[in-house]
């Protein structure tokens, strides 16, 4: 570690020097602007079809201005080849002495791979066969202090295919150090616009079906909408406890009532839970919330949503991830609650004695079941027998009614609620109900969530008096769902963990 720690030290000293011979060149290290008309990949398609077509001048394309980070030098005594990347690729420059000035070409000298840079010229093909920038000049745009963390870049002779090894191995420092693992490694940046792709196609989906994108407080004076430990925080000026909100749905179901029937928010939701794979205590979600509808109504629209989803990520139904393949396919299948955590426990759920559930649960290694009742049991228990055996889409459907205080019971089973819950791969990407609009009901709820809270559940839902009110002034019967964004871009982008796709994951202190 202390010759790493030296090595980098003699580097970036090497690279001061070098910006003091800039500077002392009249060369400012540092510039405002940089006037971009081409782009790597794009102008080099551009060429090569202007090139089929025979209507190049001289052998050359457009001029142009291109700027990138310089990733790879070659000199070769009067004439030097440079790669830059852009953020659509990388482009060969080609710099000559007697075209680019004495002047400018001594100065190359002083440039380091990672430095910004812009260069203006145009477009031929070398001899070697490689569509290349001829340089009529070039300008530093800013000097790279710290070394990247640089792999090497294969092209396969056959297929033209380019390779590119990152230097960057320790998955946490890529965390840690997301700037530089976006630099260094072009499949990482393409996983996060393929996530942006994704939100934007979620979010042009609802527009379309006339859903309305509201923002609702990510301060709250109560939390609620979903079983969690929040973040606390004090607000100085107004002298009281405000936490961050760990789900929308409280907020987005008061606009039902106000009588905006279609809305939607894309939003972070904050839980002072643990950190794995699949969780984050800072997350994304989408939560919908349509008048007039049931959890029947929610499940077909999910389940167009996520093939469509499915579609922008991977061009058909059918994905990648992690050695599976995951078919999303409608129709999805369903598997009630209960149905199959009695096939998995060999006993009805519904009428175990608790303390049985309970050591059904400790035995399997389920942990913060302290306090809980029987649905949180139920839910531990079938988190460990039955979901991960789910690995293809499917709706499991009409869980206890415990286990959802926010939903209403199901027709016909009272003691079921109308809820469903999307599981891919073993992991929960959305959960939906036909929602509680009775406040007489809902505050009963809440009240069984106060007792549980009393004996030791801490994730156990509060009362919100003001929520009830604004039951009281009537809720439209009503359906919503809330989908996890980020599972849903790891699973379409097959990445193994949650921090693969937000761009900086919480991690522990840096030592």
């Amino acid at each position: 570690m202390g010759r790493k720690s030296d090595d980098l030290s003699r580097v970036m000293k090497a690279r001061q020097t070098k910006l003091a011979a800039l500077e002392e060149h009249g060369i400012a290290p540092f510039a405002y602007s940089f006037d971009v008309t081409r782009h790597a990949a794009p102008s080099v398609t551009a060429f090569e079809e202007t090139e089929a077509a025979d209507e190049l001048c001289d052998g050359h394309g457009p001029a142009g201005r291109w700027a990138g980070r310089l990733v790879g030098f070659r000199s070769h005594g009067r004439s030097a080849f440079a790669d830059i990347e852009d953020h659509t690729g990388r482009v060969q420059v080609y710099l000559k002495r007697d075209v680019i000035g004495a002047d400018a070409f001594s100065v190359l000298d002083l440039l380091d791979l990672g430095d910004w840079i812009g260069v203006e010229g145009s477009l031929f093909r070398t001899r070697m066969g490689q569509v290349t920038v001829h340089a009529t000049g070039y300008r530093l745009l800013s000097k790279s202090l710290r070394p990247l963390p640089l792999g090497k870049v294969e092209v396969d002779g056959e297929t033209g295919v380019t390779t590119t090894y990152s230097g960057f191995a320790d998955r946490e420092s890529r965390y840690r150090q997301r700037y530089a693992d976006l630099a260094v490694n072009p499949r990482v940046r393409d996983v996060f616009r393929m996530r942006s792709r994704i939100i934007s196609t979620a979010r042009t989906f609802l527009d379309d079906l006339g859903f309305v994108e509201v923002e609702t407080p990510v301060l709250q004076p109560l939390y609620g909408g979903a079983s969690a430990r929040p973040f606390t925080t004090r607000h100085l000026a107004l002298d009281r406890v405000l936490y961050l909100r760990i789900a929308d749905e409280l907020y987005l179901k008061r606009l039902i009532v106000g009588g905006m029937d279609r809305v939607y928010e894309i939003s972070k939701d904050f839980r002072n839970e643990g950190i794995d794979r699949f969780h984050n205590p800072e997350f994304t979600m989408l939560e919908f919330y349509q008048a007039f509808a049931d959890y029947e109504d929610m499940m077909e629209l999910v389940e167009r949503l996520t093939v469509t989803l499915a579609e922008t990520a991977s061009g058909g139904s059918r994905v990648p991830y992690q050695g599976a393949e995951l078919a999303f396919e409608p129709p999805f299948a369903r598997l009630p609650f209960v149905d199959s955590l009695r096939d998995a426990l060999g006993t009805d759920p519904m009428e175990a004695p608790l303390e049985e559930l309970r050591s059904r649960a400790e035995a399997l290694g389920a942990d913060d079941i302290e306090g809980a009742g029987r649905g949180k049991l139920l839910d531990k228990l079938f988190g460990e027998l039955v979901q991960p055996r789910l690995v293809q889409p499917t709706f499991v459907t009409d869980h206890p009614r415990e286990l959802s205080p926010l939903a209403k019971p199901k027709r016909g089973a009272e003691h079921l609620s109308e809820r469903f819950e999307l599981i891919v791969a073993g992991e929960e990407l959305a959960n939906a109900f036909s929602e509680m609009n009775d406040p007489i009901a809902q505050r009963a709820r809440f009240e069984d969530q106060a007792a549980l809270r009393a004996a030791g559940d801490t994730e156990a839902q509060l009362v919100d008096e003001d929520y009830i009110r604004a039951l009281e002034y009537g809720l439209p019967p009503t359906g919503g769902v809330g989908i996890g964004i980020d599972r849903m871009v790891m699973m379409l982008t097959d990445q193994a963990s949650i921090r693969d796709v937000i761009l900086f994951p919480t991690l522990r202190e840096e030592t």
